[in-house]
């Protein structure tokens, strides 16, 4: 019964939009594709017909839109095919992009959640604070990065962290939202209990705020970690950077390598799935052990 249940709620939705936005991607690979394949017999006096362009859309070197079969031997090339030492293995490129996306996820985790946490024990830092938190997501981030890579490269700092700190710019944000709402989320009857047991401010906020801001919590880190992975292939796309999913990104646009770079997205966002599951277990594990139902 349980085997079924998972197939229909679960199997079946899932491989239906699967096989939905395959279906419409080839549509488009042909779309897109076929006007060179036409240029490229008009130029040879040929006449071809749709059916002699078809395929050919499919196999062009440098196509629009590459095909997903195109993309998916792409990925097996750069990631199964090659040592993940390699400059040319997406394995290898990953693992830098991670580097700084797991290093701004924890200082965006950390800076965020002591805001949160000063935002709810003090009206002046509410007051003054939060709406200083909401203003700085105003900002483009393709505008402040390069700024960010600049003004640490004249102070002698390269490298790693600059591209993490693009990475905390973005992910403390909704955790500071998340924290804040968690905190907050216990109801006066229950802040009147802990008051009336005489409740210091440091238990009621250990024994009460912070369980009832878990849930929040998690699924803020949920949306942090997968944001950290944009500030980290953002950041590397001002430096030049000879590794990372940025300068997989940027190499292919120079060279004009429409399946490098696809490869690339479809890496990224593997990893960003890997990271937020990674997140959820976390997230059950925790709830777990304090008693939550499954």
């Amino acid at each position: 019964m349980e085997r079924h249940s998972f197939f229909r709620d679960r199997f079946v939705p899932v491989t239906t939009v699967v096989l939905a936005i395959l279906a419409i991607w080839v549509v488009f690979v042909v779309i897109l594709n076929a006007p060179f394949v036409r240029d490229q017999a008009a130029r040879a006096g040929e006449q071809i017909g749709f059916w002699e362009i078809l395929p050919k859309t499919f196999v062009q070197e440098r196509p629009v839109l590459p095909s997903p079969h195109q993309v998916a031997g792409e990925l097996w090339d750069s990631t199964v095919a090659r040592p993940i030492t390699s400059k040319r293995s997406l394995v290898y490129h990953a693992w830098i992009t991670l580097s700084a996306t797991l290093l701004g996820f924890a200082i965006g985790t950390v800076l965020g959640t002591l805001l949160a946490i000063g935002i709810v024990h003090n009206r002046a830092m509410d007051r003054s604070m939060m709406p200083w938190v909401i203003a700085s997501q105003t900002i483009p981030i393709l505008a402040i990065a390069p700024m960010i890579i600049v003004v640490l490269n004249s102070i002698g700092v390269s490298g790693l962290l600059p591209k993490a700190l693009i990475s905390t710019y973005l992910s403390f944000f909704p955790i500071v939202v998340g924290m804040v709402k968690g905190l907050r989320s216990p109801e006066t009857i229950y802040l009147d209990l802990m008051h009336t047991y005489n409740a210091s401010p440091a238990q009621i906020f250990w024994k009460l705020r912070w369980p009832a801001a878990m849930p929040y919590l998690f699924t803020s880190l949920k949306v942090a970690v997968a944001i950290s992975l944009v500030g980290a292939i953002v950041g590397e796309l001002p430096t030049g950077a000879v590794a990372g999913l940025g300068a997989r990104l940027l190499s292919g646009s120079y060279y004009g390598q429409t399946v490098q770079i696809w490869a690339a997205l479809f890496m990224a966002a593997a990893l960003a799935a890997v990271l937020v599951s990674i997140v959820g277990l976390a997230h059950s594990a925790v709830l777990k052990r304090m008693g939550a139902k499954a």
